[in-house]
């Protein structure tokens, strides 16, 4: 018999013998997009579907903004060079006159440092938490675009001069080791967010950076970007990589300046090639103005995905309306459960993924209303996560009802109004999703937002077989069904009120079943 590694041999390992298994020959990839996008992302990222990210760092000490804006862009609200839009300059304005009334026109955002204390973190609790929301990953800001790095990071303390980064300074722990281990003991994939943007890295100052309003790049600032790229950014996230192995990287800050500039198609190509979580690590499209055009997979923010069946995407956004924790938000601007399993459903049912966000305090606390959403997704997942984890979109991911189809603003996406219109609670005369469909296989999931209405559901357009089954995930019972034309309707009269399995969602599982095209 032969071992798949190797056997041993008068006690000593030995090798396969070349002449028995030929070597299969690895890849090199390239520093360009077509070399680099050949790679197949691994599987264990679209079979996931659902991870949590995590925005956490000294920006949730003062952890305010507006309501509906990023409390971690504090930093740069408050000291940042003015951009250009008008909701941008509000933000600025409003964050300065709290940041004055608050702490006092000498408090530096240096001096929250002593203050990110994370006297509370208990990174096993936590992972404990992610477990129980049915993720399958999480993702942690190793360093957002404050440059300060929740690892002992060298090169951040010695490019801002002084103790930047959590151990050091702060809590004094690697907080980026200390979650790794528990989230990989709880058996999930880790992965960490890296900020390849610095806002006020000393190394390359904000004033030398493209947007700042220069048309074309000084000598100067060509010298300090290059400084910055192969002094920080470069070793940063060799270290990350060689140090915690992440399965996923979330690179971000890149959109202002292309991917030529930012160097990281050969930081790619040895990611790809020499690193020892090769095999393994996924990549997003945050590189240099490469968004929805290169990368391991596609990405978009409080937004609706991509409806192109043939791209890997994942939908991030936060359980509220800022990544990084707000006092300023109130019940109000957090989702419900309902709109956030809602999003879970809808996403996978087009081929994405949901990466959904928590923001801790200061002190290290998931705030009880975020754990409290993980949890009641978690206790869905439990009934339904066979038509979510290990799915694929369908030949179609919805069944509509007649009406007018509906039109949606990035706002509507933004509030999560869009997904309750498009399914629960539509305008007049508007259409709704009826039911949203993953699949196996030949198994179809269909899932019907809120339960159907009188005492039967029609799924159109499907063709059973002889050996077809239809049930409801959560209940044992086999349900009956008929099938006329291309149209099945299943019975629902002996399921009771009390039988019902989980709340918002309920999916029925079709064993056996074609589209009425004949394609599965």
């Amino acid at each position: 018999m032969l071992l798949a590694a190797s056997v041993l041999v008068c006690g000593i390992p030995q090798r396969h013998n070349a002449a028995l298994a030929e070597p299969i020959p690895e890849t090199t990839y390239e520093a360009t997009w077509e070399s680099l996008d050949s790679r197949q992302t691994p599987s264990w990222f679209q079979d996931s579907k659902f991870g949590i990210f995590i925005h956490w760092g000294l920006y949730s000490v003062p952890a305010w903004s507006p309501r509906g804006t990023y409390a971690e862009w504090y930093w740069h609200a408050k000291d940042g060079l003015p951009r250009k839009h008008a909701a941008a300059v509000a933000r600025s304005e409003a964050v300065k006159e709290f940041h004055q009334r608050v702490y006092g026109k000498e408090f530096s955002y240096n001096d929250f440092r002593p203050l990110f204390t994370c006297e509370l973190f208990q990174p096993a609790q936590w992972a404990k938490i992610f477990k129980r929301s049915g993720a399958r990953y999480v993702v942690l800001t190793s360093k957002h675009h404050d440059g300060y790095c929740l690892w002992p990071s060298k090169e951040a303390t010695k490019s801002f001069g002084t103790a930047w980064n959590s151990v050091e300074s702060g809590p004094h722990r690697d907080l980026v080791g200390d979650l790794t281990r528990a989230v990989r003991a709880e058996g999930l994939k880790m992965g960490l967010y890296y900020s390849i943007w610095d806002w006020f890295n000393p190394f390359w100052p904000e004033i030398e950076h493209p947007y700042a309003g220069k048309k074309n790049e000084s000598a100067e600032g060509s010298a300090a970007r290059k400084k910055y790229i192969h002094e920080v950014m470069y070793p940063q996230f060799k270290e990350l990589v060689k140090k915690y192995q992440p399965a996923l990287i979330f690179s971000d800050g890149d959109w202002w300046m292309d991917d030529e500039k930012w160097e990281t198609r050969p930081l790619l190509a040895w990611l790809y090639n020499n690193a020892p979580n090769k095999d393994e690590v996924v990549i997003n499209d945050r590189w240099g103005k490469v968004r929805g055009k290169h990368g391991g997979y596609f990405t978009t923010e409080y937004g609706a995905g991509f409806d192109d069946p043939e791209v890997l995407w994942e939908e991030n956004r936060g359980i509220g309306m800022s990544f990084g924790f707000n006092r300023e938000e109130s019940f109000e601007d957090y989702n419900s459960a309902e709109q956030l399993i809602l999003m879970l459903v809808d996403t996978v049912s087009r081929g994405g993924n949901l990466l959904l966000d928590v923001g801790p305090t200061y002190d290290g606390r998931i705030p009880v209303i975020m754990e409290e959403r993980l949890a009641q997704i978690g206790a869905w997942l439990d009934v339904n996560g066979e038509a979510i984890y290990g799915s694929r979109r369908w030949v179609k991911d919805a069944q509509w009802s007649p009406g007018t189809m509906p039109a949606f603003s990035k706002e509507d996406h933004h509030s999560g109004d869009a997904l309750r219109q498009s399914t629960i609670l539509p305008k007049p005369g508007n259409a709704t999703r009826e039911i949203l469909f993953t699949s196996n296989g030949r198994t179809v999931y269909a899932m019907s937002p809120g339960w159907p209405e009188g005492t039967s559901m029609v799924v159109r357009d499907v063709v059973s077989a002889e050996n077809t089954e239809v049930s409801l995930l959560g209940v044992e019972k086999r349900l009956t069904w008929q099938q006329v034309g291309t149209t099945i309707t299943i019975d629902l009269s002996e399921i009771g009120i009390n039988d019902l399995p989980c709340d918002y969602v309920y999916t029925f599982k079709l064993t056996n079943i074609t589209s009425a095209g004949g394609t599965q």
